[in-house]
């Protein structure tokens, strides 16, 4: 037994390794292709771009892993059904649970492994990488420059005529028409740019401000004005998981994955109704029942909770383990 053991799970790892390569590399293509979408908003280094790739690492282990494990455990069972290799292990009087018995430690980790992930280290990656680009689209409000189109600061549209070496600008114009209809324009000989606690400030030095409607016009000189620009940039506080999955926003998330996350435990009866087969009364559409069985469990998944909610966790779970374990009954345990 523990060389047919070890048989098996060396054949599996060799099937999963090629099945979970391409499928990871294929998900961080599209999840790099997401992340190019945000140089058009704010600036990335290269190292940057690394940075938020690896916050993404964890979510593509979570949608890729049970997927590459259901596959590959059915295939390997599949490829020592197309050998004759499953005759002969029955023939020996080895049962089919012996077989799946060889599975279900690696099911159970996986498991485990997934609702750790999405539970404890999904919320503090999230926040992680929310916090980062907040940044770094507020970073990209100090990026002034002399420009024949101007800036947005806040509600004022500003010009720069010229910038110095020393970071201050000469010849500043900002223009502002407030909801009471009165148009402000203001005009200084030179402005620093200060960041003040997430607050972007705008000091300007030896201008003039004019503040007119259809009814009035006033006129204001100044040696020092600081105009204030409240930046979007609030950092949010990392809450402890429990907090972070209980909110309403993250609850819809909770409820899939933690059905997501029982997907290797759950199949356990799956792969064997679909791998074992005998090669000389069956055709084994193994391919078209992967597709079809992924497809309905991560559709009951994403769906089946937008009708009962947080109830739809112990439906599916039962309702899957008991239908598949009846199909195990009578296309294995009756044949074989």
């Amino acid at each position: 037994m523990k060389i047919l053991t070890q048989y098996i799970k060396k054949s599996f790892f060799i099937t999963f390794l090629s099945i979970f390569l391409p499928l990871f590399f294929i998900a961080s293509i599209v999840f790099l292709i997401k992340l190019a979408t945000y140089t058009a908003i704010i600036q990335l280094s290269l190292w940057e771009m690394i940075t938020l790739f690896l916050f993404m690492v964890p979510e593509l282990f979570f949608y890729t892993l049970p997927i590459s494990f259901f596959v590959a455990a059915t295939l390997t069972l599949f490829k020592l059904s197309n050998d004759n290799e499953i005759v002969v292990i029955f023939s020996l009087g080895i049962e089919p649970k012996t077989i799946l018995k060889v599975f279900l430690f690696p099911a159970a980790l996986l498991s485990a492994t997934l609702i750790f992930n999405f539970y404890m280290i999904y919320p503090h990656i999230k926040i992680l990488s929310k916090n980062f680009l907040s940044y770094k689209k507020s970073e990209a409000k100090f990026n002034l420059s002399a420009s024949e189109f101007g800036h947005k600061f806040g509600n004022w549209l500003l010009y720069i005529n010229k910038e110095n070496k020393d970071k201050s600008y000469s010849d500043v114009v900002l223009f502002n028409k407030s909801e009471t209809k009165d148009e402000i324009f203001v005009k200084a000989k030179k402005a620093f740019v200060i960041n003040d606690s997430g607050v972007l400030k705008l000091k300007l030095i030896s201008g003039e401000g004019y503040n007119y409607s259809k009814d009035k016009f006033t006129q204001v000189n100044f040696e020092t004005m600081f105009i204030n620009d409240t930046m979007d940039n609030q950092q949010r506080v990392y809450q402890t998981p429990l907090e972070y999955w209980l909110s309403k926003e993250n609850r819809k998330m909770l409820i899939t994955n933690s059905i997501l996350s029982f997907f290797p435990l759950l199949t356990l009866f799956l792969i064997a109704s679909i791998g074992i087969v005998h090669v000389r009364h069956q055709k084994g559409k193994v391919y078209l029942y992967l597709f079809l069985s992924v497809l309905l469990y991560y559709g009951l998944a994403l769906g089946f909770q937008e009708i009962v909610g947080a109830y739809s966790v112990p439906i599916i779970l039962i309702s899957w383990f008991i239908t598949t374990y009846f199909i195990y009954k009578r296309t294995i345990v009756a044949k074989f």
